[in-house]
């Protein structure tokens, strides 16, 4: 199979991932092609091993001082699954966003969040997509828009509907709890708006 060479070295820093990564996307199983660069590219061997670990071949052909060569090479159509982080290893006592998906290249979002002892996420409104929550350890309530508290408790699976108003406070144990939702650009919490009062 033929292989071609892509030179980046004169390419604007901001330009040459996304170029490596669009000529390895675009390769046939199979398929290889030649970078050349000005420098080893350790930061781009570790985005390969986090978006397809398995899944590529990386072989030196030249390795400096002034010019390295690397074969790249696609194993596999895509991406191969794996795991991606156990939950149970995280630090137990760290609190916010304590884990998020590292794959770049992904349709989807997750994250470990963990509140805690007594802690709260004020009332937002969710962002334009559904969230799915999987209580992980400790306890709480996550209170709707019409004041109806739902409780939270380890192995509970909750559906997030888009855009619906929540708040979420933990118990004495603190919440932990993961999220899997449709890739966006930001997270931009909404206040939520007044209701009108009976």
């Amino acid at each position: 199979m033929m292989q071609h060479t892509l030179d980046v070295r004169e390419l604007p820093k901001p330009d040459k991932h996304p170029k490596i990564f669009a000529a390895y996307t675009d390769l046939p199983v199979g398929g290889a092609f030649v970078l050349v660069n000005n420098h080893d590219p350790k930061h781009l061997r570790n985005e390969f091993d986090t978006d397809y670990p398995g899944g590529y071949e990386w072989t030196y052909l030249e390795s400096g001082p002034e010019v390295w060569r690397i074969r790249i090479g696609k194993r596999a159509s895509t991406a191969l699954p794996q795991v991606v982080v156990n939950t149970g290893a995280l630090e137990a006592d760290r609190t916010g966003v304590v884990w998020k998906l590292p794959v770049e290249v992904r349709d989807l979002d997750s994250n470990v969040i963990a509140l805690p002892p007594d802690g709260r996420i004020d009332t937002h409104r969710g962002p334009d997509c559904d969230v799915l929550l999987h209580v992980l350890a400790g306890g709480g309530t996550l209170t709707t828009e019409l004041d109806v508290d739902v409780v939270l408790e380890p192995g509970g699976v909750v559906w997030l509907p888009r855009g619906s108003q929540r708040q979420f406070s933990s118990g004495p144990m603190g919440l932990r709890y993961l999220t899997v939702h449709k890739r966006r650009n930001a997270l931009i919490l909404q206040p939520p708006e007044p209701r009108p009062r009976s």
